[in-house]
């Protein structure tokens, strides 16, 4: 059994959601360092048929159901690798041959913005004068982050912005188009097909732009890195995905995506000898400050249930306390 309490204090799910970040945060610049030796579509696509059938392996051993069986059910496999693993993933390689790693996560932390959005457009959730202002603030952010002014309209990093928030709009409107299907299908199950399915499409459209298979370099650097994305971001990540998902809920699981763009900046910097500029930052400031207008509920009580945590823990130091990070997920959005 394994210990909700990594030393004394320090919850186990804490650690898990750092150790998320740090894998997910990296692939942005592993992916940037492959595309070197990789043809982009082609990269994204031999990585998810990895994962995926390591995924779907798991869910042989640890579900109860390793195939989907009725109409939802596959229809909701094919959105999520339609729409989540090829139309963001693709698009975001192709991002990222005109804009660095540390700038493409940056634009990927809009992702929760954008849900808002569509479902609002979409599933008719009411569309409040504060979810407006959040839609605002994460567009304003892209903006400041694209540099967009009409002298750059089509500078290579505006384009390169550009396919990141397009891609990061599919992934947002995967997960909407998906909640309408009321499936049982166990999440291990769903994503090992997804992955399957999605790339088996970035292979078809690849081919279509002229990629193959030849066009690789398998140099040491090449392998690294398409095991890194592969392995400790795909498979390993995703173990540890559907753990906190069923720990700490979808609402506190989506703050990962603002630890993510830290890790990515260091790691350019470390690896690459890059530095994001100060209009980086303050358009990431701007895109969480639209993420906590939001979710300002989730935000409120994550904080509140975190000072709590500390406080019994610097009083008392009594094993089975709960922590912020063990219960269940937060309110819904307004």
């Amino acid at each position: 059994m394994i210990s909700e309490k990594v030393g004394s204090k320090i919850p186990l799910s804490a650690v898990l959601f750092v150790l998320l970040a740090t894998f997910w945060g990296g692939s942005f610049v592993a992916i940037e360092i492959g595309l070197h030796y990789f043809p982009p579509l082609t990269f994204a696509g031999l990585r998810y048929a990895v994962a995926g059938v390591v995924i779907l392996g798991y869910a042989v051993v640890a579900t109860d159901r390793w195939r989907p069986r009725d109409r939802e059910e596959y229809l909701a496999v094919a959105v999520v690798g339609a729409f989540v693993i090829a139309g963001y993933h693709g698009l975001l390689y192709l991002g990222e041959m005109r804009v660095s790693g540390a700038v493409a996560s940056v634009v990927v932390s809009l992702s929760p913005v954008l849900t808002a959005g569509f479902a609002a457009v979409l599933l008719d959730e009411r569309l409040t004068v504060l979810k407006g202002v959040g839609f605002a603030l994460g567009i304003t952010g892209v903006a400041i982050v694209a540099g967009l002014n009409p002298a750059s309209a089509l500078s290579a990093s505006v384009v390169g912005v550009g396919l990141v928030v397009v891609g990061i709009a599919c992934f947002a409107l995967g997960g909407v188009l998906t909640r309408p299907l009321r499936t049982d299908l166990p999440i291990a199950t769903l994503e090992g097909w997804a992955m399957l399915s999605g790339s088996s499409l970035l292979f078809v459209i690849g081919a279509a732009r002229g990629e193959s298979l030849g066009a690789i370099r398998p140099t040491p650097t090449a392998l690294a890195s398409f095991a890194y994305l592969t392995l400790l971001s795909g498979v390993v990540a995703y173990m540890v995905y559907f753990y906190l998902l069923d720990e700490v809920g979808p609402t506190q699981l989506n703050l990962v995506g603002y630890l993510e763009p830290v890790v990515a900046t260091l790691a350019s910097w470390a690896l690459l000898g890059e530095l994001v500029g100060p209009s980086t930052l303050v358009g990431f400031a701007a895109i969480f400050a639209g993420f906590a207008v939001l979710n300002r509920h989730a935000v409120r009580e994550l904080v509140v249930s975190a000072q709590r945590s500390i406080g019994r823990d610097d009083s008392s130091n009594a094993d089975g306390e709960e922590s912020a990070w063990s219960g269940s997920a937060g309110p819904a959005d307004d």
